[in-house]
């Protein structure tokens, strides 16, 4: 079964096939650097890594051309995934093509200036940051998010350590965005309007007629100025309502840099690009051997591009129509990718309501990265997924689940003892979920499926019920998969005996997820628990131990079990241990 991919551009799930099955071209759309990336923004940063790591994957077959009986690929291939870092001209109105508002790095500038300002005692995180240095700002930020980044085990964050190019800062790249505006200016799908000291470059629309493919947003839908998110000012310089804004003049602009080379921009004051070129310049000229001449001369396209729904339009759209008439070719990107947004508890994030959590506010309350990521990831990325700390306690537990089970597994293969697996099923039934659009829930549930049958454990060993008694930190497993293909090797080896191929069958799997094989965090410990990850010591918890403790001490047994009761009611699960102490760890 070949990999079928939901392509928002076509409206319908199509085989994804790339330029070269061997080495696929992916460009994401990264963060704007002015604050640190809530869990909405790594839902859809981690729904672009899972599909990177499934396509990586042995496991997926990519189809080979678009005619029925083409052949398939299911060999070794390598995907380069770019992600930018957005430092410079995103605008805090992200639904006007023209970017309204003010730039985001001046807003928080003037947060940063506000929180020092404070005399309530309280450390801002930013407190010796410039915050008239946008710079400052922005690599502060960058370096924030990055080591979120590589904490939730987003790959490209984690590649970028060694090969920075991957995650490219725009305004590293304004050279490259000033030549595609002066190549578009050249071939008349751009222009110049305005007055001295606020003149525009402006991508005139109506030169690309496939414009609104993406979002449905045709020319004569925006006729009227986009639903009102084109102010009058600007409108009455533009040729049409949707043309949008590639070089602003501003010599007041904190960012600013020459205007482009071009003999229609000779007298202009310094300013800066508008926010959709940057994307464009930095895929061609990352993704495109030879960069972006290269690009031009061979007409060339991406296989994929991402990013969140809101993307949508009117940056996609307009990346699109920029890339098409640089490159001149109908297609900028093969196949589009978006992820709907995160509600958490239900409703809409929210700052007011205290809901906008970050990765470091959840890190401050016990939670696990890899119960983060699992959760982020488990809900399909077309649908709206639904964030609670609930769904964090039962991401743990199910995370705990699968590393019990490998840990059964590797005490097998200790011990010499022999056993049957359904691994082959479970490896099935999870690559044709996945190859179906991604369909992650199918794909877990066949892991919740995966069964050791017919084993005889001596007693003498002690594995009894590990699946249920084993605690996540009892169980030495790898800090890290091994890699996809030796994994692969591995399961496919019939020599190996049964226990040896399903763990392979779990190292394949976890290349995909990256919950499983990771450096186990360390839980809290008290003078009556020990808390395992996932679960953060509080004077409830204490309290309830202690009084089970002494009912069980009275040997009031009744009392002792209404408490586990009510424990596992706040989705905890105890076990006692030697010297009177209690593991505490998350409900499964």
């Amino acid at each position: 079964m070949y990999f079928k991919l939901y392509n928002t551009i076509s409206k319908t799930s199509e085989p994804f096939v790339p330029n070269d099955p061997t080495s696929i071209t992916f460009y994401s759309c990264g963060p704007t650097v002015y604050d640190d990336a809530h869990i909405g923004n790594f839902r859809s940063f981690l729904a672009a890594d899972l599909l990177r790591r499934w396509i990586e994957s042995p496991l997926c077959t990519l189809k080979i051309g678009r005619s029925p009986d083409t052949e398939t690929h299911t060999g070794e291939r390598k995907v380069t995934h770019v992600m930018n870092i957005t430092d410079v001209g995103h605008m805090t109105d992200d639904d006007n093509a023209d970017g309204a508002g003010e730039d985001k790095m001046e807003v928080a500038a003037q947060r940063i200036k506000q929180a020092q300002s404070k005399k309530d005692g309280s450390v801002h995180k930013a407190a010796d940051i410039d915050p008239n240095d946008p710079r400052a700002i922005a690599r502060f930020y960058e370096q924030r998010f990055k080591d979120d980044a590589i904490k939730l085990g987003l790959k490209v964050a984690i590649e970028a350590q060694t090969d920075p190019t991957l995650m490219p800062r725009a305004s590293d790249h304004v050279d490259h965005m000033k030549q595609v505006i002066v190549d578009l200016l050249n071939t008349d799908h751009a222009y110049t309007a305005g007055t001295p000291g606020s003149r525009a470059i402006y991508f005139n629309t109506q030169t690309f007629p496939n414009y609104g493919k993406l979002s449905g947003n045709t020319l004569d839908h925006l006729k009227g100025g986009a639903g009102g998110r084109v102010d009058d000012a600007q409108q009455s310089e533009k040729k049409h309502p949707a043309d949008f804004l590639l070089w602003k003049e501003d010599p007041s602009h904190k960012m600013k840099w020459d205007a482009p080379n071009h003999p229609d921009c000779a007298d202009w004051q310094q300013g800066y690009p508008g926010w959709h070129i940057e994307c464009t310049a930095m895929a061609l000229a990352r993704l495109i051997p030879g960069g972006l001449d290269a690009a031009k001369a061979k007409h060339s396209t991406i296989d994929l591009h991402s990013g969140g729904e809101d993307n949508i339009f009117p940056h996609h759209e307009c990346e699109i129509a920029q890339s098409c008439c640089f490159t001149h070719n109908d297609s900028f990107a093969n196949h589009w990718f978006h992820a709907r947004f995160l509600k958490v508890e239900g409703e809409k994030m929210s700052k007011s309501k205290g809901t906008m959590y970050t990765r470091a506010d959840l890190d401050k309350d016990g939670t696990n990265n890899d119960a983060i990521r699992f959760l982020l990831i488990s809900t399909h990325y077309r649908n709206n997924a639904d964030f609670s700390i609930v769904g964090l306690v039962n991401a743990q537990g199910r995370i705990n689940s699968y590393r019990r089970m490998v840990g059964q597994l590797q005490s097998l293969i200790k011990n010499n003892i022999e056993c049957d697996t359904n691994m082959d099923d479970v490896l099935t039934k999870f690559s044709n979920s996945m190859s179906n659009d991604l369909n992650i829930a199918e794909a877990l549930a066949a892991i919740n499926g995966f069964k050791i049958l017919n084993q005889k454990i001596p007693k003498t060993i002690g594995l009894e019920g590990a699946f249920a008694t084993m605690s996540p930190d009892q169980v030495a497993l790898p800090k890290a998969p091994i890699d996809a293909q030796s994994a692969f090797h591995q399961y496919s080896n019939k020599q190996k005996s049964n226990a040896e191929r399903a763990v392979a069958g779990f190292h394949l799997i976890d290349n995909i997820l990256g919950v499983i094989f990771r450096p186990i965090e360390k839980g809290e410990q008290t003078g009556i628990a020990l808390y395992q990850p996932g679960v953060t010591p509080s004077p409830e918890i204490e309290a309830l131990l202690q009084q089970r403790a002494d009912a069980k001490k009275s040997k009031d047994f009744a009392t002792a079990d209404t408490i586990r009761d009510q424990l596992a009611a706040m989705n905890l699960s105890i076990m006692d241990k030697p010297g009177d102490k209690v593991e505490v760890a998350p409900a499964n």
